[in-house]
């Protein structure tokens, strides 16, 4: 059992904790039963599992634990082992959505609706505790792509001034295109996509979350 932080395997998961360390070593730490169980159903086999009181004591595992009340079991995975290129149908492709936490709901929702989703740089990475809680698990079934890689019809979805989205057709391949809930997508990216679509929102309201735009997005989109 790991009876000193200074242990080779605790300091890899405080080292994870950074992006730029995530990314370089292609590892990230999953937090919690469901999400390591998430992970082997999906057939990625970790590189290294903790069980609080079996492996480490307990203060040790919630010492490098980021949640409040800590889990009683962490793992560390492979990021190559996550989903790769998909042939989904619907595709929701994000602009500098840069909070995690939305991140993992539209990865959550792609699930749900068979999507795949493709990221642009400047978004939340989709393996950092927030993102990965929020995804529930579907980070080990989306297929997750660079932006560039979107396929079939690009639909920009904006605020107001685009089409209604019950007016367009959403035949074939389509990918639902969104930006950041407080920039939105710039004129560059709308200009590109094939068409620029709005959801009908009560006067007076600003505006949906991105999160909640992309599921009505993809709701529509199913339920045609």
């Amino acid at each position: 059992m790991i009876t000193s932080a200074s242990n080779p395997r605790l300091k890899l998961i405080r080292r994870l904790h950074s992006r730029a360390q995530r990314r370089r070593l292609g590892l990230f730490v999953c937090e919690g039963e469901d999400l390591v169980e998430a992970g082997r159903a999906a057939g990625a086999d970790p590189v290294d599992v903790l069980v609080a009181g079996e492996d480490v004591e307990e203060a040790l595992l919630a010492d490098v634990s980021t949640l409040g009340h800590p889990p009683r079991v962490l793992a560390v995975f492979r990021r190559a082992d996550l989903a790769g290129e998909g042939e989904a149908e619907t595709g929701l492709a994000l602009w500098h959505v840069s909070d995690p936490g939305n991140v993992g709901t539209l990865i959550r929702t792609a699930d749900a609706f068979g999507a795949a989703v493709f990221l642009s740089e400047g978004c939340g990475d989709p393996t950092g505790p927030k993102a990965l809680r929020a995804s529930m698990g579907a980070i080990f079934r989306v297929p997750i792509e660079p932006f560039e890689q979107a396929p079939g019809r690009r639909i920009a979805l904006v605020p107001r001034g685009g089409r209604p989205l019950s007016a367009v057709e959403l035949g074939g391949r389509v990918t639902f295109v969104l930006g950041a809930e407080r920039a939105g997508l710039p004129d560059d990216v709308v200009a590109a996509c094939d068409e620029a679509v709005s959801i009908p929102i009560a006067v007076g309201a600003e505006s949906l979350n991105v999160a909640a735009a992309g599921a009505i997005a993809l709701y529509e989109r199913m339920r045609r």
